[in-house]
């Protein structure tokens, strides 16, 4: 990976972005995209969306969501205390004793805290935290002096930044899936500097918003662009690690490339077409089944309108949702060649109906 993409993506990663509060990580995506796109948009939604041939009649949107997971502050007692609901999925028992932003009238550092384990009663040895049961402790000795920097709806966000393991690994939070805005990012520049694309396809490369609420932003997007086909890149949960069951979901590694999904949510012709192109170009690939309701942008993709064709490429990850994600960078750099060698080979004539 080029020193100036992974420096892109250490941005990204230590910028904040909880679904709702795309923001900030919006406005870096626009700025690395601009000198690339055709023509660059930004809907009342919040999706940014970087275009090459926006005249052309035959559109394919690239979906890579900008959010992530976090929290938002829904109370603070009357001794300064922050308490919190979850913004998308993360799992409690990861978070407890972790360092915090938590983004009010300026970013503010706090520890989420929990009682200690000193006065636990034996049943509380066993049981997974409650959210409830959490809160956030910025050092303020009341509610008056915690409302002078932070208030009730303000944003939070794990502290955290990307840093290297061993094998060409990487370690950060929210992974999921400024990895895939990434991978979005360089697939325009590459196309855009190396050329390739057929002048009667329009690319539509999006950063999504609010993918972990329940892809609302990817909804609103599709509808607007009504594409002819698109992918949905996003992250696929690894199986490489201690006690994984590969019986239970699938077998799914660190550094063997991307994912292509088979099942109701990817379209006969797009799983094909990227098969071939993956062996094509010598690009490893993975293969998932998924046999109901994709988790990803492309459910919404696929249902708009009268029918999209839609794919799903998922790159390996380890710790998915919680402040540690790991990530092969090797696999991101195979998902940016073959998005590229894919968008290549589309052309106007082809028919995405399932025969």
């Amino acid at each position: 990976m080029r020193d100036e993409s992974l420096k892109f993506l250490k941005e990204i990663v230590a910028t904040p972005s909880p679904s709702g509060f795309e923001q900030p990580v919006a406005e870096l995506f626009r700025e690395y995209v601009r000198p690339y796109a055709h023509r660059l948009t930004t809907d009342v939604m919040g999706n940014v969306t970087a275009i090459i041939n926006p005249e052309a009649s035959m559109r394919f949107m690239y979906a890579g969501h900008m959010d992530e997971v976090g929290f938002i502050v829904h109370y603070i007692d009357d001794d300064g205390f922050l308490f919190f609901s979850t913004i998308g999925g993360t799992d409690v028992a990861t978070e407890i004793g972790q360092r915090v932003w938590v983004h009010g009238k300026e970013p503010i550092l706090g520890v989420v805290g929990r009682k200690a384990i000193q006065t636990f009663k034996a049943s509380d040895t066993s049981q997974t935290p409650w959210l409830m049961e959490l809160w956030i402790d910025i050092g303020a000795s009341s509610r008056e002096e915690a409302l002078k920097v932070v208030e009730v709806g303000s944003a939070v966000t794990i502290h955290g930044e990307l840093a290297a393991l061993q094998g060409n690994l990487a370690v950060g939070r929210a992974f999921d899936n400024k990895v895939g805005l990434l991978i979005g990012a360089e697939v325009l520049r590459c196309l855009s500097e190396e050329g390739g694309v057929h002048p009667g396809v329009g690319l539509y490369i999006l950063g999504t918003v609010q993918e972990e609420i329940g892809s609302r932003g990817a909804m609103t997007s599709a509808f607007n662009i009504a594409p002819r086909t698109g992918l949905a890149i996003d992250m696929g949960v690894a199986m490489d690690y201690p006690r994984a069951r590969a019986e239970d979901q699938g077998k799914l590694d660190l550094g063997k490339g991307p994912a292509i999904t088979q099942g109701a949510n990817t379209n006969p012709v797009v799983f094909k077409l990227l098969k071939s192109v993956a062996e094509k170009e010598g690009l490893p690939y993975q293969l998932q089944a998924v046999g109901s309701s994709s988790p990803t942008d492309a459910r919404v993709m696929q249902q708009n309108r009268g029918g999209v064709a839609s794919g799903v490429l998922s790159v390996p990850l380890r710790y998915m949702h919680t402040p540690s994600e790991v990530v092969c960078l090797d696999d991101v750099q195979t998902t940016i060649d073959l998005v590229c060698a894919y968008c290549r080979q589309l052309t106007p004539e082809i028919d995405f109906t399932p025969r």
